[in-house]
């Protein structure tokens, strides 16, 4: 085995050009698989980092009634806060409400939560700060729609728990940013108590948002851990996994389509060379050992060429980053300005074991038919 590397070296090195081709096309295929591939995990985690900081906490009491993603449940998902939950959660009611921002009508969630928490990003102190008499914060994508920045004040219309309209202007106390679309996207937040006062739906919620992880069984709520409420961001996850394997796939496809070529034309040209090594007493086997032994080789010129230029590009994207087109912004999935990417050793190690695996089985495949060589006619140069 090591002399079939020993002369699998030599003959990669005197090919030349042709050797350092076929591992710079294997090396950018392989450096494209790891930028994409720690371009999702970067993703992932900063995604599942922002649910958890902007949002979930850890973990959410819902009303039995109520559910996040229908908006025919606001007006009854709301119940008293359990008594077991008043220090261990962060109340937030939900009403609909419309806004009208320069005589245009716009319907939107009004949130009300504690101005004084402490477990979300939100920035609830601005809240606390404002001397308004309803002092609102909202996010930079709602401030775009509706045409509005801090000081402005704009007229709200709400339903009581009667079913009475009511309408008073709402004063802009903050505009802050966020990587999380649902607590930003047609959404208002204010102090839940003033909420309360508007409503007549004192010490009301429609969910509460725990401030450690423990599961609860309470009569009337649904209790959601952190990985239930995850769960559909991890499975954006999976899907985006499952499109960028496609484009590897093709991409690592024609590398080694490359690489299967040349070994093809290799053996065709070096005829005279097998059955030498044949006459001088090397089996077959040793000989289709060698070839295999160059493909294999193939892949390992290829991490090192693209470990010169891949190193430097992939250290630069963790500090720079990768910046999303602002379309993709408005999607309405939780996803960053930015996305850093993050190479684990799992990712590399992975990716290194992908590329040295496929390089040797291509150079084995083509190098089969050497068992069946006949070195009389080998040396004789006649067609394998």
């Amino acid at each position: 085995m090591k002399l079939a590397f020993q002369l699998a070296y030599r003959n990669l090195i005197g090919a030349g050009l042709r050797t350092w081709l076929n591992a710079g096309i294997l090396s950018f295929s392989f450096i494209v698989i790891l930028f994409f591939d720690g371009l999702i995990d970067g993703w992932n985690k900063q995604g599942i980092r922002d649910s958890i900081d902007w949002e979930y906490g850890q973990g959410q009491l819902l009303h039995a009634d109520y559910d996040p993603y229908d908006p025919f449940t606001i007006d009854d998902g709301h119940g008293k806060i359990p008594e077991s939950e008043r220090a261990a959660s962060v109340p937030v009611l939900v009403r609909q409400v419309s806004v009208y921002p320069e005589g245009r009508m716009l319907s939107v969630k009004l949130s009300g939560i504690e101005a004084e928490q402490k477990l979300l990003k939100l920035p609830t102190g601005q809240l606390q700060k404002s001397e308004a008499e309803i002092p609102a914060v909202i996010g930079k994508r709602m401030a775009k729609v509706a045409q509005l920045k801090v000081g402005d004040r704009v007229l709200m219309r709400w339903r009581d728990k009667n079913g009475v309209f009511d309408a008073q202007e709402v004063t802009i106390a903050g505009v802050f940013s966020s990587n999380v679309p649902t607590v930003d996207q047609g959404q208002f937040w204010i102090p839940i108590r003033k909420l309360w006062q508007m409503t007549g739906l004192h010490e009301e919620v429609s969910y509460l948002i725990q401030k450690e992880p423990k599961a609860v069984s309470i009569s009337g709520w649904n209790y959601k851990s952190q990985n239930e409420l995850l769960k559909p961001f991890r499975e954006l996850i999976k899907v985006e996994r499952i499109g960028n394997s496609i484009l590897f796939t093709l991409l690592l496809g024609i590398a080694l389509l490359t690489l299967f070529d040349t070994q093809v034309l290799s053996i065709f040209r070096r005829q005279k060379e097998i059955g030498t090594y044949i006459a001088l007493g090397m089996t077959r086997w040793q000989v289709v050992g060698l070839f295999t032994a160059e493909g294999a080789m193939y892949s390992l010129f290829a991490i090192l060429l693209g470990s010169l230029y891949g190193i430097p590009f992939l250290f630069y994207m963790t500090k720079a980053g990768f910046g999303i087109p602002e379309a993709n912004l408005q999607m309405g999935i939780t996803i960053a300005e930015r996305i850093y990417p993050v190479y684990g050793f799992s990712l590399i190690f992975g990716t290194v074991l992908l590329v040295v695996i496929s390089a040797t089985v291509v150079s084995f495949l083509p190098a089969r038919k050497i068992a069946r060589l006949d070195p009389v006619l080998a040396i004789k140069g006649k067609v394998l």
